[in-house]
């Protein structure tokens, strides 16, 4: 201990007051304290006249003397690599030498004393090191308090953002796979669209095939058969008077006949109406018009009904409904709450929106909403599709349709006893499609199904 001692006292003497490090190239001043030449040559610099110590502030002369005893004796203490530096507490002042005792408050560092007495800092506030650390140490830990409750306020607040834009994300993802999910089965709906209409296009190309060789024959042979008229009464018409009366009944028949043939039968171009097209507009609504109104418990979640339960539009946006009995889940469809079992009816559709489908017809009273069901009379349903411009009508097979004016308003016409449901284009009463009569032994239901589109009932 007392060899570590008087080791600490040789790194002492060997050390320069005022770099704090073992002295290079030592010189003495005329006081006899030693610094490194470099040392005291910069804490004199800019002096003229008066040259203080910096150890004890006598007042020497420029006489440098090199102490190469001193520096024989740096040398041996480096051998002890021992640290020159000393402790942080004896911390001396740059400017004066002196130790840093005080604290000025205005320009918040440490002096000494001989700062204080200057005029830099004679009228600012000034108190020892210790208490001013106590202050500042009460200060610090204010400031400590306040960054740690706003450090918690931010790491609270970035985790809140965090949930909430993966909250956003997981309802991108969902919004994402029901749109994927809507894109294939509208994609699957063309798909079987096209293939189906690609069927009954040749189908009717087939039947009209068929009709116009039919008629084309049916006219040729009218034509032969004319013909031997007309040259049988052209040669009449020149024969003697006696020739020409002889069997003049017999030839007068056969005119007639040729006559009476008329023009080949046109059904595949205009089908036959029912009779209610033969009605007056006037007993059209007096005798057969009814009010038709949506039952709100039939209606698909995605299906949103007006206040006045004669419009429905189809949105995105699934509605929370009670799931009844009668709801469809899965088919965007809705039924009109008025059944029918008896009786001439007749109800108006309006068709609000483009770019979506529709079908609208009736349905039997014991289709399960809750299960597939197919749209034909054999499934109970009898019903028209419209999509992107194309009609048909439910059979079985579908039977493709070409209104010669695209239908904006639709008038089913359904005449229970006589077994027969026809649907027009109510603006011009053009005849869309009749169903082949069938005796109905059900109540039947105004249905509705449709997406990306609106109707309303008129």
């Amino acid at each position: 201990m007392a060899a570590a001692a008087q080791l600490g006292d040789l790194q002492e003497e060997a050390t320069c007051s005022i770099c704090l490090d073992y002295f290079t190239d030592p010189v003495t001043i005329d006081c006899g304290h030693n610094f490194c030449r470099s040392c005291i040559t910069q804490s004199w610099k800019g002096r003229d006249g008066n040259l203080p110590c910096p150890q004890c502030r006598d007042i020497s002369g420029k006489n440098l003397r090199p102490n190469r005893q001193l520096r024989n004796m740096v040398e041996m203490v480096k051998q002890f690599h021992l640290s020159p530096v000393k402790p942080p507490e004896e911390n001396l002042c740059e400017k004066h030498g002196e130790k840093l005792r005080l604290f000025c408050a205005e320009d918040q560092r440490m002096i000494c004393w001989v700062c204080r007495e200057s005029k830099e800092h004679k009228t600012h506030s000034i108190s020892p090191i210790e208490e001013a650390a106590e202050e500042y140490k009460v200060k610090l830990q204010e400031w400590l308090h306040l960054l740690k409750k706003e450090e918690t306020y931010v790491q609270e607040s970035k985790v809140k953002e965090e949930e909430q834009y993966e909250t956003v994300r997981n309802k991108l993802r969902t919004e994402k796979k029901i749109l994927e999910s809507e894109i294939e089965k509208l994609r699957q709906l063309l798909k079987e669209n096209e293939q189906t209409l690609h069927r009954r296009l040749k189908e009717m190309e087939k039947k009209i095939t068929m009709v116009e060789n039919a008629n084309i024959t049916k006219l040729s042979n009218q034509i032969t058969s004319l013909n031997a008229v007309i040259t049988e009464i052209g040669k009449k018409c020149e024969a003697p008077a006696w020739e020409l009366l002889k069997d003049v009944r017999s030839t007068l028949s056969r005119c007639r006949k040729g006559k009476l043939q008329g023009p080949p039968d046109r059904s595949v171009e205009t089908r036959e109406r029912s009779i209610f097209v033969t009605l007056r507009p006037e007993e059209r609504s007096k005798k057969c018009k009814v009010m038709v109104t949506l039952d709100p418990d039939t209606a698909q979640p995605r299906l949103h009904l007006s206040e006045g339960r004669r419009r429905v539009r189809w949105t995105d946006t699934e509605q929370r409904l009670p799931d009844t009995p009668k709801r469809f889940t899965s088919w965007r469809c809705v039924l009109g709450s008025e059944g029918f079992t008896s009786g001439r009816h007749y109800w108006e559709v309006q068709l609000l929106q483009e770019g979506g489908g529709w079908i609208v017809g009736v349905a039997a009273e014991s289709v399960d909403w809750k299960e597939d069901f197919t749209w034909s009379p054999e499934g109970g349903v009898w019903a028209v599709q419209g999509s992107v411009g194309l009609y048909w009508a439910l059979t079985s097979p579908e039977t493709p349709l070409a209104p010669r004016v695209k239908p904006l308003k639709l008038g089913v016409y359904l005449d229970y006893e006589g077994g027969l449901l026809s649907l027009y284009n109510a603006d011009s009463m053009e005849l869309l499609y009749s169903f082949p009569p069938a005796p109905f032994t059900q109540r039947l239901f105004p249905y509705f199904y449709l997406w990306g589109a609106e109707l309303r009932l008129v």
